[in-house]
């Protein structure tokens, strides 16, 4: 036996260099929103929506503004960076982190490479301006060459470090800013000169409703960015003041702006052919906005062109400062390989997340078509926004003063309660859109959920789960038939070390002898060999008794501040089948049926569990097993075989079916045919082709008709040494309902007491864990506590 200590061993987190200003942050946020979108997409916009354009902006920058004050609370609460995704990792189970990272992480660097595109084509019309060409160079391999040059420039520029990475960022924004503003002055200017520009806006939304939506769809990615303020969290000066005022910042500047751009691209713009302006902006499509310029502006398009460039870059370096900051975070939390989560000595940078994000974002703009994935992209911030509205509810109840709040949320939970509503439809009504972005996104989600499944859940549980302080290291094989027996007593676990040694012998199997030290709720699980030398010998006695009996063991000692976590843990990695379980007869806690932890094991384990009452007979002379259910007969009939007395001459098994007097005999009969033909089934150790005998010898089937089905088996256990009682499955409380019944055939049973529960399907199993994380934040909001 030796102490596996590897996983206990303190881990150095990596950290971050905080440098970035009020200013500084607030410059990546708003550049990072006054990106490609605003220049490239209010053209195609207009045309989708009509002058409605300013309605769909306004309607953005609510949806936007709700969210933006769930990121302001987290984010002064919580400034770490992984943002979003570290959120969805506190606030939901395990596997809704990683698929928000995963989402985020994609979604980032597509828009990133939207924006190296963007840059392309920009620097092609100023080459076509200037009637300058590359000899030898097709356009469309200029503008992949031209992607990946500007990709590459901004990832250099990143592994500089955050504070050249901000001075760069800050000098491009502050320079879009000033063109737009030049845009909007010079096109009121226009409007003002224009004694009909009102007649422009009319009809206000010539396409309805569903053109105003289509352009929230199409113009949303406009609004993404603050969410980038709070990646750079580990790196903002005084996070819990200065990560919201960003925030606000940011939404203050940029939502003005979008709605003034739109108002005077429509107002100031008189088209030579008569048509309505939003339509001529519509036939423009991408440059739309720079022909918008041509006419009201001075060196319109020219100016407009250097701001689509300043814009795409300044983009581009956000999306990839946070591309890598998501990365690097699901890096050092074990969801991707460590690689990602290496830091440079000398630049203090995430440079391998840098280097993996950078491949992704230039292999995407070289060989994926990028206009279906940008709408991807819009689709999966929009999820990641909908679990993070989710996580700040659950957060705040989990937590509830124990963080430090730079700024809460009015009217919490109601307006993260409305502006779920409002992602969830929006996000659904982008399927209108483009059907093709949503069949990009249920990929790569479903590639997400694969690799959490077959890889990250697997690491994240190494970290995660009630940590192995001891343990006898065996090899066995891994399909090897195991029966998991928690022992807290030695001196009192006998009767369930028999009862598992007969479980796991007739298949060659090993029993676990599994230990849970308990841990108070507020101390972390680390630490754990400072218990070794308590629990040795517990652990040692229990071991020798089990050897004695001849059968293989293995024992396990893990921490956890529930035990029934710890066994449901060491079920699932050890592929347990049965797990046998002590119980003394009588409920301490009115709340429960049988014990806090036994409920929790029988409800939650994938696997069959038996609970053993104190002094069971093992062997037992005479058993009686009530059967109801042909779903669990054979198996109640298997463990009653197994624990028979084969060398007692007057062994006997009765197989006991209660039925209602005044049955309908074909229901009768067809029920009894039903229970018979399930307890003839070969049981899990027989072979394949077994018939179990029921014809006394030693099972006996017996029918009784009687409307006290309590009694009647209180009266068929005198005399007996065994009763073997299932699971009852007759109302939608299967739980409640599942400990009650036995309960009650337990105090009224003449003999000991052995409840067998069949295993959970792995799906219901899996539903099941999800709920009971939301219970278990209820228990510790009303305990104080914070779950684990």
């Amino acid at each position: 036996m030796e102490a596996d200590q590897s996983q206990n061993e303190p881990i150095e987190r990596a950290g971050l260099i905080r440098e970035l200003s009020l200013f500084d942050v607030t410059m990546v946020g708003v550049g990072a929103m006054i990106g490609a979108g605003i220049f490239v997409l209010t053209g195609i916009a207009a045309g989708t929506a009509g002058p409605a354009l300013i309605l769909a902006f306004a309607l953005n920058s609510v949806v936007t503004a709700l969210t933006a004050m769930v990121y302001a609370e987290l984010g002064s609460a919580i400034p770490e960076a992984g943002g979003g995704y570290l959120w969805v990792k506190e606030g939901l189970p395990a596997w809704n982190a990683f698929m928000a990272g995963w989402m985020s992480w994609f979604a980032h660097a597509v828009a990133g490479s939207l924006y190296a595109l963007g840059f392309g084509s920009y620097v092609e019309l100023v080459l076509q301006d200037w009637h300058l060409t590359v000899p030898g160079l097709p356009a469309d391999a200029l503008h992949k060459l031209l992607a990946v040059a500007v990709a590459l420039a901004f990832v250099a520029i990143n592994f500089k470090g955050v504070s050249e990475t901000g001075k760069v960022g800050n000098l491009i924004t502050v320079g879009k800013i000033l063109i737009l503003a030049v845009f909007i002055a010079s096109g009121l200017v226009a409007i003002s000169q224009h004694p009909n520009y009102l007649t422009k806006f009319t009809p206000f939304a010539p396409r309805g409703l569903t053109g105003v939506l289509m352009a929230m769809g199409l113009t949303f990615i406009a609004f993404e960015g603050y969410e980038i303020i709070v990646q750079a969290g580990e790196e903002v000066k005084e996070p819990k003041r200065n990560i919201p005022k960003a925030i606000f910042f940011s939404l203050a500047i940029v939502t003005p702006l979008y709605i003034l751009v739109a108002f005077t691209a429509i107002g100031a713009v008189n088209p030579d052919s008569g048509e309505p302006t939003w339509q001529w902006l519509g036939d423009h499509a991408e440059l739309g906005l720079a022909e918008a310029a041509r006419q009201f502006m001075p060196l319109g398009t020219t100016l407009l062109l250097i701001g689509g460039l300043l814009s795409t870059m300044s983009a581009l370096n956000a999306t990839t400062f946070s591309s890598t900051r998501v990365s690097f975070a699901m890096g050092r939390d074990r969801n991707l390989p460590d690689v990602f989560a290496r830091i440079h000595p000398r630049t203090r940078t995430p440079y391998s997340a840098l280097l993996l994000s950078g491949a992704l974002i230039i292999f995407m703009a070289v060989a994926i078509p990028i206009q279906d994935v940008a709408a991807a992209a819009d689709v999966m911030f929009l999820l990641l926004f909908l679990q993070v509205n989710i996580a700040v509810i659950t957060i705040r109840k989990k937590y509830g003063d124990k963080l430090d709040y730079g700024y809460l949320i009015p009217f919490h939970p109601i307006l993260p309660a409305v502006n779920i509503g409002l992602i969830l439809f929006l996000a659904l009504f982008m399927f209108h859109f483009s059907a093709l972005a949503w069949f990009f996104v249920l990929g790569w989600m479903m590639s997400g959920f694969i690799i959490y499944k077959t890889y990250a859940s697997r690491r994240e549980r190494e970290k995660e789960v009630t940590p192995i302080v001891l343990e006898e290291k065996w090899v066995t094989p891994p399909e090897r038939f195991r029966v998991l027996v928690p022992i807290a007593n030695p001196h009192t676990a006998e009767t369930i070390l028999k009862v598992g040694a007969r479980i796991a012998a007739p298949l060659d199997g090993e029993l676990i002898l599994l230990h849970v030290a308990t841990v108070a709720p507020q101390t972390p699980l680390t630490g754990g060999h400072q218990v070794l030398e308590r629990i040795r010998p517990i652990v040692d006695e229990a071991k020798a008794r089990a050897r004695r009996l001849g059968v293989d063991t293995q024992t396990l000692v893990r921490l956890g501040h529930q035990p029934f976590k710890g066994i449901l843990h060491t079920v699932e990695e050890r592929k347990v089948k049965f797990v046998v379980m002590g119980w003394r007869g009588r409920r301490r806690d009115p709340h429960t049926l049988i014990g806090r932890n036994i409920d929790a094991v029988l409800k939650y384990a994938p696997c069959n569990v038996l609970v053993v009452q104190r002094g069971v007979p093992v062997p037992a002379r005479h058993i009686v097993i009530p059967v109801a259910n042909p779903r669990t007969a054979n198996l109640l009939l298997a463990v009653g075989r197994l624990l028979l007395d084969e060398r007692h001459a007057e062994r006997r098994i009765t197989a006991l079916h209660v039925v209602p007097p005044g049955l309908p005999p074909a229901d009768k009969e067809e029920r009894i045919e039903q229970i018979r033909a399930a307890l003839q089934r070969p049981a899990f150790f027989d072979p394949e082709d077994a018939l179990i005998p029921l014809d006394g010898r030693p099972i006996a089937f017996t029918v009784v008709e009687s409307t006290r089905l309590l009694a009647t088996i209180a009266h068929y256990t005198e005399g007996a040494d065994l009763l073997i009682v299932g699971s009852s499955e007759e109302s939608w409380l299967r739980r409640r309902i599942f400990g009650e019944k036995p309960y009650r055939i337990a105090r009224r049973s003449a003999c000991p007491v052995i409840m067998v529960n069949r295993e959970t399907h792995p799906v219901k199993f899996g539903i099941q864990m999800f709920f009971q994380f939301f219970r278990e934040l209820d228990e510790a909001a009303s305990n104080g506590t914070t779950p684990t």
